[in-house]
């Protein structure tokens, strides 16, 4: 044989390995189009139009967010948001890339078929970008949802396939760029399980299997009934003594003196009532987060009843530092935040309206008066220097912004308050937008940022408003911002002990 003979098979060309990806295709639809499932004719076209331009998407994600559970609330924007970054995208960049003409419907049964036929180009699928990108934010944020979401979102793929509008390679490339852009939506803001905090300082506690020895007081005003309902079915022992706002204070007391844990149900205010009386009493604290704003809870790590339940069931807990401040003899305490300036009027103003329009709408309308009326700065002293001051804002540890998500604490014993001001000058509605974006920038001509763990702040206009942790009080003259470190214990599920 001569050595010149070239015995290897030819390698096909690209054109040729398409043309065979082209037939695989079309056979994998006509084997669709002969398939007759059981109601499949009846249900998957409506489902497939009931998806037309996200409408299914956004009345799963009205009911995901009324079921009013923090996880599920997120669950609900994060999937329209993915959905949002998937409709551009294929919008904007897919269907232009490709143009592919739709299959022909003969092999396709004229019960299925769509009353208006698309006319975009067929690759990819949007419908099937929306579905799996809503389907995968859901997903990332609540497994527990996504079990509910993603058969939904499987059929209305299926549906594009089914009644002719797509082939199958169309519905694989969609469900793909949908998924990438959930993903894209989680790298610019993290869903919380990629925030890990540091190792906080672990505490010995009580195990209480049953829940017995919790007392547990629930503020009527915050709406906690349900939150409620769902300790005792995990905590059947525990006691509940429910209150009205008024009574909050004096219930808790008379709580304290006979639990082995005290526990609260409601907003900030009411949790911090509850930490007062905890440190009285020496006794460690069981928060279950129920009013409009929960901050607290949510940087310690407990969402629902069922993360507090578990972290009381096993004796989890660790030790949080507090703030405090103090005028005149006078001595409070916060959780979150402190502040002085512009932000206690406008929560004074936003609980004057809350009960008339709702917490949100009434934090817009007075921040909106806020800035409209005419005022002046406070003016302080610092180390002996005066200022004049919009806003001095110190809160109980070190708020982080990670990517485009809002400010949060990742520690909540880090042992420093975390001073934010900004200065006094012209156009305060410029200055305290300018210090709300640039978030933990440290210096600027409008604001700055530092870390203390004590400030002492004299020559206080009379009168000057204080808020923390939602609730007002007035001050003047010196005031001091501290931190009593690791002073309350907290029951919270432990990273990796959960189940």
């Amino acid at each position: 044989m001569s050595p010149d003979v070239d015995l290897t098979v030819p390698r096909p060309g690209r054109h040729a390995l398409r043309d065979r990806l082209l037939a695989l295709d079309s056979r994998l639809f006509e084997f669709a189009a002969e398939q007759h499932w059981p109601y499949a004719e009846r249900v998957l076209p409506r489902l497939s139009r009931s998806a037309n331009h996200g409408v299914l998407w956004f009345a799963t994600a009205a009911a995901i967010a009324a079921s009013r559970t923090p996880r599920a609330r997120r669950a609900a924007v994060r999937g329209l948001a993915s959905l949002s970054l998937a409709s551009l995208t294929i919008n904007t960049l897919g269907k232009r890339s490709v143009r592919r003409p739709r299959p022909l419907l003969d092999p396709v049964p004229l019960v299925r078929q769509l009353k208006r036929q698309p006319i975009t180009t067929s690759f990819p699928s949007g419908h099937s970008a929306s579905a799996a990108a809503f389907a995968t934010g859901v997903a990332l944020e609540s497994p527990a949802w996504a079990l509910v979401v993603a058969p939904v979102a499987w059929s209305v793929a299926l549906s594009r396939v089914y009644t002719g509008v797509h082939f199958p390679s169309d519905v694989l490339a969609g469900a793909a760029l949908g998924a990438g852009a959930a993903f894209a939506v989680r790298g610019m803001v993290p869903t919380r399980d990629r925030l890990v905090p540091p190792a906080r300082p672990r505490t010995d506690v009580p195990a209480l299997p049953d829940g017995e020895g919790l007392v547990m007081v629930a503020n009527t005003g915050s709406g906690t009934a349900d939150r409620v309902h769902a300790l005792l079915d995990a905590l059947p022992r525990a006691e509940i003594v429910t209150c009205e706002p008024s009574d909050t204070r004096a219930e808790l007391q008379n709580a304290a003196a006979r639990a082995r844990v005290l526990g609260v149900c409601g907003g900030d205010g009411t949790v911090n009532a509850a930490a007062e009386v905890a440190l009285g009493h020496g006794l460690p604290l069981a928060v279950l987060p129920g009013g409009t704003m929960n901050h607290f809870a949510q940087d310690l790590g407990v969402e629902d009843a069922h993360d507090l339940s578990r972290a009381v069931r096993r004796g989890e807990a660790v030790r949080v530092d507090v703030g405090r401040f103090s005028c005149d003899g006078r001595q409070g305490l916060f959780l979150n935040t402190c502040s002085l300036g512009v932000y206690p009027e406008l929560v004074r103003e936003r609980d004057r309206f809350g009960a008339r329009f709702g917490a949100w709408p009434a934090g817009v309308f007075a921040a909106l008066r806020i800035m409209r009326s005419e005022r002046h700065p406070l003016h302080a002293e610092v180390a002996g220097r005066a200022h004049p001051l919009w806003l001095l804002f110190a809160g109980n540890g070190t708020y982080h912004r990670v990517g485009l998500a809002p400010a949060r604490r990742l520690d909540l014993a880090d042992g420093v308050l975390d001073v934010r001001v900004v200065h006094g000058g012209r156009r305060p509605a410029l200055r305290l937008l300018a210090a709300a974006l640039a978030g933990p920038l440290t210096r600027s001509p409008a604001h700055a940022a530092v870390q203390v763990g004590r400030l002492r702040l004299s020559g206080v206009t009379p009168g000057a408003l204080l808020a923390y942790d939602g609730e007002v009080t007035e001050v003047g003259g010196e005031v001091t911002l501290e931190k009593l470190p690791e002073a309350l214990t907290v029951y919270r599920p432990l990273p990796g002990a959960r189940s």
